[in-house]
Formats: structure tokens, C-alpha cells, sequence
């Protein structure tokens, strides 16, 4: 639809994931009403983040340096692994300031749909950190969906044998949330996942 530098940018941005056709229109458009001195600034980051950031090599989230902030935190645990499917995974988890252990991220989720098998994620580098014999137990914090799901059966399966507590993250109802809008899926794993109520 529009030609020349405009035009590529829109299309630069569509690939770009939860940007849609008519969001990458707005954002191109305000880039090009944006003053040149902000554009240049947002460049050089696109820039740095390229050079800079880097995977951890032993958890393979995001690093600045060889090793991530939580590998290379003495005070962290090394008895627990929580194993997600990316790095704002992580981010995610560490808000809830609930998990003091070790992390292990996949890089996706297993998709036969789009090729994606276990062989594409890194599950060979999990299983040798769990070869040292310092874990007890695997948290498997994959996403609750069909991939998510699958993924974790996979590798729970394969450290049934290494004798390791794997445990799953419950999943169910939202905070604040109403029964009438729950969906099927969600309301039943929330009747699965019930607890003792302590008073």
C-alpha cells in the first residue's frame, strides 16, 4: 500500500510478534512525525541490544555478561530448577519474589505444527546440569497451553528415571476473577489443583 522507506518499515514492523497490520501503520507513522534526535536514540539501542546481550551459558536467559545475574548469584539455590519456555519467563516469575532457586530456559515450547520437536529446544543442555546430582527437584513452569503441556510431559518423562521431584505450576482462576467468566479449561484445572484451606 505505501511505497519507498514508509513502506518497509511497516512491513519491518508487522514481523514483529502482536504487531498486526493497522498497529505497524500507527508505529510507523509516529516514528516519522517522531524528532530525529528520539529515533536516532531508539537506533542505537536496537543496535546495542544486538551487540550487547547475549544468552547465560548456563541457563541461556538473558546475560550481559557470561553469566545472568541469578547464575551467577551465590545466594540462589541450586537445588531447585524452574525450566520455562523463554526469557521473559524468568522476568515473570522473579516478580512474584516466590522462587529462590535456579532457572533453565528452553527457547520454545515442543510444536510439531511449525517444526519445532525437542531437538530445538534445549533439553540436552537441562538434562546435563541435572546429571550433577545437585538438583531434588524440577519446577516445570511451561506455558498451560497444548505445546506448554506437551513439552513438560516430555520432560518429565525423561528425569522419571533420574528419581527428581517434578512438579508442575497450578494453574486456575485469577485473582479477582469471577466463576461465571472462567472458561471450562481453566475452571477445571482450578477443581484439580484445590488445596487444604488452612484456618
Amino acid at each position: 500500500m505505501y511505497e519507498g522507506a514508509v513502506g518497509d518499515l511497516i512491513e519491518e514492523l508487522g514481523r514483529l510478534p502482536g504487531v498486526g497490520p493497522k498497529s505497524a501503520q500507527r508505529i510507523a507513522f509516529y516514528i516519522v512525525n517522531t524528532p530525529e534526535a528520539d529515533v536516532s536514540r531508539l537506533a542505537q539501542v536496537l543496535r546495542r541490544v544486538k551487540a550487547e546481550v547475549r544468552f547465560c551459558r548456563v541457563c541461556y536467559g538473558i546475560a550481559a555478561a557470561e553469566l545472568c545475574r541469578i547464575c551467577s548469584n551465590a545466594r540462589r539455590g541450586d537445588a531447585i530448577i524452574c525450566v520455562v519456555e523463554e526469557p521473559k519467563d524468568v522476568i515473570a516469575v522473579e516478580k512474584t519474589r516466590e522462587f529462590s532457586g535456579r532457572y533453565h530456559v528452553l527457547g520454545g515450547s515442543i510444536n510439531p505444527l511449525e517444526g519445532i520437536g525437542p531437538d530445538q529446544l534445549r533439553i540436552r543442555e537441562l538434562m546435563e546440569r541435572l546429571r550433577s546430582g545437585e538438583v531434588s527437584e524440577l519446577i516445570l513452569a511451561t506455558d498451560p497451553n497444548t505445546e506448554g503441556e506437551a513439552t513438560a510431559t516430555y520432560i518429565a518423562l525423561l528425569v522419571k528415571p533420574m528419581g527428581l521431584r517434578v512438579t508442575r505450576l497450578a494453574s486456575g482462576l485469577p485473582v479477582g476473577g469471577d466463576l461465571e467468566y472462567a472458561d471450562e479449561v481453566t475452571l477445571g484445572r482450578a477443581f484439580e489443583g484445590r488445596r487444604t484451606l488452612e484456618v
